[in-house]
């Protein structure tokens, strides 16, 4: 059986910025929790460090996943944010256990 896809991505946004940057990482949650493929999308804020978002995806397939990456929803969260996100990091794994 093929296990899922699974997307860690952290977003730093500028110290100036979190409230927008924040904003725009909500409007992504439904949209992309009805895509195909998307088996789990959960966002999260670092208690100690409001600036530092992280999403935790599970995917049935990369492919899938790259399509999810190209759609209008993910790029006009870019634009919003232009500017606004100081580091973004992203990690693509599968499960070992």
């Amino acid at each position: 059986m093929k296990k899922p896809l699974t997307i860690v991505a952290r977003i730093e946004a500028k110290k100036d910025s979190v409230d927008l940057v924040k904003s725009e990482l909500l409007k992504l949650i439904a949209p992309t929790r009805k895509e195909r493929g998307c088996l789990q999308y959960d966002l999260h804020q670092d208690n100690d460090h409001p600036e530092v978002f992280l999403f935790y995806e599970n995917w049935e397939s990369r492919e899938l996943w790259q399509t999810h990456m190209k759609n209008a929803h993910l790029q006009a969260y870019t634009k919003a944010t232009d500017g606004a996100v100081m580091n973004f990091t992203l990690n693509e794994m599968i499960q070992i256990d």
